[in-house]
């Protein structure tokens, strides 16, 4: 229903000026999708009010409200051109008066967990980049189209927006940090295994991609849950963190358009926050993440750790530790290298991990999985209570080479899932007693014992144009030499 639609809008938005790069286009789309998703919410939430015969109060002011000032309706339903702002009108209502009223609700309500606030916070943060009013118009006129009041509608745009964060994660250098393949998502939370009850938690948020799917996960059975156990789903389960503003907005409007009304996202940064402050009410009993690796964080937010160091999935890493409820279980992206860096923080941060919790089992990718991204990585899974007694390593070996034309898929991870529910051995997988470990730097670098060396031969051609080059290379030197004699 809605894929041209989505096609009109990119195509719309590369023709002004405001906007230029892929980022750009999902976030000037996110903010208007979200106007247009208020809009059938309140219709559908004063439709229920009336069905049991309460009076319902609609969260925007009718002045704000998408049918007055975003398409303006005749009774009839057309288009009331008399009253359709566009050109310079629409931009100057936008920008002065929409985006002025619509960050007010920030402070009006005082709970951050409801649609409200994050009206309030979306709007603080993101400002209009669309500099032609006729074409905003156009795009307001295309969404206008688009709904998301049944369970059809919802799907498509959910998947059509999935693509679009994908894109994004193959948009320039930084892209990746917004999306982690889906099936190696769908992959981790197989093995972690949440149960409806359990408070889930990304600290590293970002595009939501982890949340939705634990949510995909727990009401794939949707008509089997009870009434209780959905609303638990909706309100209690799933909460997030996340410092970026786009990355924020993204993340609520993914988990919005998959289902959940109001999403518990805090738009903070992570790291910024003590963790000795951490008290038991704020521990989650299950860890679903992929924070960013290779960033740097200034001195006075290492001072928020016990171990210090600029990396930063060091420090996400110690918070995740400490935020997991004793019993609680993690699976987390980070770069292979942690397995296996020397210097202090490292070392430290390894012993931290293998003591205060049960490090079962790392998956090591191969490289590829993350496009753009130029990094190998390792997925770790934990417990947290009791400390590591045995790790089980698999390596995931593809007799392809992944990238963004041939990407990861599910039944590239089967033989992992399968083999680690009895952490089996195989040509794959491997495992390791901590107590045969170096225990004072706590190396655990991925050397797989079954994989045997083999020698690379090399193509008759390769060896010949070496050959070539040398040859080439020895009469410029010995030409030199004849030289200066």
């Amino acid at each position: 229903m809605f894929q041209q639609s989505f096609k009109n809008i990119d195509n719309t938005l590369r023709e002004d000026a405001g906007v230029g790069t892929e980022l750009d286009y999902i976030e000037q789309t996110s903010w208007i999708l979200f106007l247009k998703y208020l809009d059938d919410l309140e219709k559908d939430k004063k439709k229920e009010a009336q069905l049991a015969g309460k009076k319902y109060i609609n969260i925007i002011d009718p002045k704000y409200a998408w049918n007055f000032w975003a398409v303006p309706k005749t009774k009839n339903g057309k288009i009331d051109h008399n009253k359709t702002l566009t050109g310079d009108d629409l931009i100057d209502f936008v920008n002065t008066e929409l985006f002025s009223y619509l960050k007010k609700f920030k402070t009006k309500s005082e709970d951050s967990n409801t649609i409200e606030y994050k009206i309030g916070e979306i709007f603080s943060e993101l400002k209009n980049k669309i500099q032609s009013g006729y074409t905003l118009r156009e795009i307001l006129n295309i969404i206008d189209e688009m709904h998301f009041r049944t369970k059809g509608e919802k799907y498509e745009l959910s998947h059509l927006y999935e693509d679009k964060i994908k894109n994004m994660g193959n948009a320039g250098r930084n892209g990746g940090e917004y999306y982690t393949p889906r099936p190696l998502i769908k992959t981790i939370i197989k093995v972690v295994d949440p149960k409806i009850g359990n408070k889930i938690y990304d600290g590293a948020v970002g595009s939501a991609g982890f949340l939705v799917e634990a949510f995909n996960y727990l009401s794939k059975d949707r008509e089997k849950l009870s009434a209780k156990e959905f609303n638990t789903l909706q309100k209690t389960t799933f909460y997030g963190k996340e410092k970026k503003p786009l990355a924020y907005i993204i993340g609520i409007m993914n988990m919005i358009l998959h289902g959940i009304e109001a999403p518990n996202i805090q738009h903070t940064n992570t790291l910024s926050e003590n963790i000795n402050d951490i008290q038991e009410k704020d521990r989650f009993d299950i860890i679903l993440t992929n924070p960013p690796f290779g960033g740097k964080e200034r001195k006075e937010v290492q001072q928020n750790f016990p171990i210090k160091t600029g990396e930063t999935a060091s420090l996400f890493l110690q918070h995740f530790i400490k935020i997991l409820k004793a019993g609680g279980k993690a699976g987390i992206v980070i770069k292979n290298t942690f397995l296996s860096n020397t210097d202090n923080a490292s070392v430290s941060l390894r012993k931290m991990l293998l003591e205060s919790c049960n490090l079962h089992t790392v998956l090591d990718l191969p490289g590829g999985v993350f496009s753009g991204a130029g990094v190998k990585t390792v997925i770790l899974f934990f417990e947290k209570g009791a400390p590591t007694k045995k790790v089980w390593f698999y390596q995931l070996n593809l007799i392809r080479n992944l990238g963004k034309g041939n990407p990861l898929n599910e039944n590239d991870l089967v033989e992992f899932v399968e083999l680690q529910k009895t952490k089996a051995n195989s040509k794959n997988s491997w495992s390791i007693d901590i107590k045969n470990i170096n225990q004072k730097t706590f190396d655990l670098s991925v050397k797989n014992p079954n994989k045997k060396e083999e020698n690379i031969l090399r193509e008759p051609k390769e060896i010949l144009e070496e050959m070539g080059k040398l040859d080439k290379k020895s009469k410029e030197i010995l030409n030199s030499i004849k030289e200066k004699l």
